[in-house]
């Protein structure tokens, strides 16, 4: 047990322990937030621009400040895991016939391995005082770039996601909730200064002002969360991009502090390095679950990633691929045959008006109802 009248020597042990069990960032901050943070989640959720994630507004109170998830909690341990990627993530934007997928999802489920590694040292920091605490991984309604900016492992840059001078983009976080009473670090302060780089790449211009962000324009949003048909303005501006978006992420200038990640488990899968996208528009469900088994994308289920993938064939004008959209107008899922409608639409229009004229009514009316709601 560890003397409780020595609280720093308590923290450099945490810090040590940390470290040992593979985290790359550990910083301590009060289990508070500031009321300007809760204001500015009322403002957001006000604003409608979550979109279909209704759970952000269920959580709204819990979320607002630490002890409303957890009374208790005295002290926020903040930690982070390098994941940077060793080459640039854009560079598949321009090879259309591939589907770019965000760095975090090319390997292996960071929830998993994040999670074990925060049991691992809460068990140790339990034994060492007695005391009680609660783990998080992106899976409860925890403020969590709030906390690691007052913790110190950077800042909430323009485009709302973390930025850290060691780092970078790319930081993993996760936190341990403690009823201990931890010294604090300081804060970070925002560096960001009159760069506008993130808000200008967005493809969606999903930024309507700095430091705020609109989801229902944010491809990662729409690839991921969002359920249905994408609406049709965003549909070009998606280009290949099949799950997330790394745009406003990548280009920032601190990546040129960012290392690649030392843990092997996030560096990207191979068949999921800039995959051919007539091979993924051809997964079943059976094929899919196996294909993204450990992987974050499994939680979209196939049809909606073959929506996804459908899109990036629908804007690669490689007209040899719409046989592979063809395919797919008798599949079981509505919006897989809406979407591979609307690639018809764009790169054979002629073949499509010919495979609805040979088709029987009922099937044509069917798809003629898929059309008009897709587009």
């Amino acid at each position: 047990m560890v003397d409780p009248e020595n609280p720093d020597g308590l923290k450099a042990r945490i810090v040590e322990q940390a470290r040992a069990l593979g985290f790359d960032a550990v910083r301590i901050a009060k289990a508070e937030l500031a009321p300007a943070i809760g204001e500015g989640l009322d403002a957001y959720l006000d604003s409608g621009r979550q979109g279909d994630m209704a759970w952000l507004a269920r959580d709204r109170d819990r979320r607002r400040d630490p002890r409303g998830l957890w009374p208790e909690a005295r002290s926020v341990i903040v930690l982070g895991v390098n994941y940077g990627p060793d080459a640039d993530p854009l560079e598949v934007l321009g090879r259309p016939d591939r589907g770019a997928i965000s760095v975090y999802a090319a390997g292996k489920d960071y929830h998993d391995i994040i999670k074990r590694r925060l049991k691992a040292l809460g068990r140790w920091l339990a034994a060492e005082t007695g005391q009680p605490l609660k783990v998080f991984v992106d899976t409860a309604p925890v403020m969590e770039k709030p906390l690691a900016q007052s913790a110190g492992l950077g800042w909430q840059g323009k485009h709302t996601n973390l930025v850290s001078r060691e780092f970078g983009s790319w930081l993993f976080l996760g936190e341990i909730f403690t009823a201990c009473a931890l010294p604090p670090d300081l804060p970070e302060t925002d560096h960001c200064g009159t760069c506008d780089a993130c808000q200008t790449i967005c493809p969606t211009a999903a930024f309507p002002a700095p430091y705020q962000l609109d989801a229902r324009r944010c491809i990662s949003y729409l690839t991921i969360e969002h359920k249905g048909p994408i609406p049709l303005e965003f549909r070009a501006a998606m280009g290949n991009r099949i799950y997330g978006c790394d745009d406003c992420l990548a280009v920032c200038p601190w990546n040129k502090f960012a290392s690649q990640t030392a843990e092997m488990a996030f560096h990207p899968r191979a068949e999921l390095t800039a995959p051919r996208l007539a091979d993924l528009a051809m997964l079943d469900d059976a094929a899919f679950r196996t294909l993204f088994a450990g992987s974050p994308i499994k939680r979209i289920g196939r049809d909606r990633f073959v929506r996804n993938v459908l899109i990036a064939i629908g804007n690669s004008g490689a007209a040899e691929l719409a046989g592979v959209a063809e395919s797919l107008l008798d599949d079981n899922s509505p919006l897989v045959r809406g979407m591979a409608v609307w690639v018809l639409s764009r790169l054979a229009p002629r073949r499509l008006a010919i495979t609805l004229e040979r088709r029987d009514r009922e099937k044509d009316e069917n798809v003629l109802a898929e059309w008009r709601d897709v587009t």
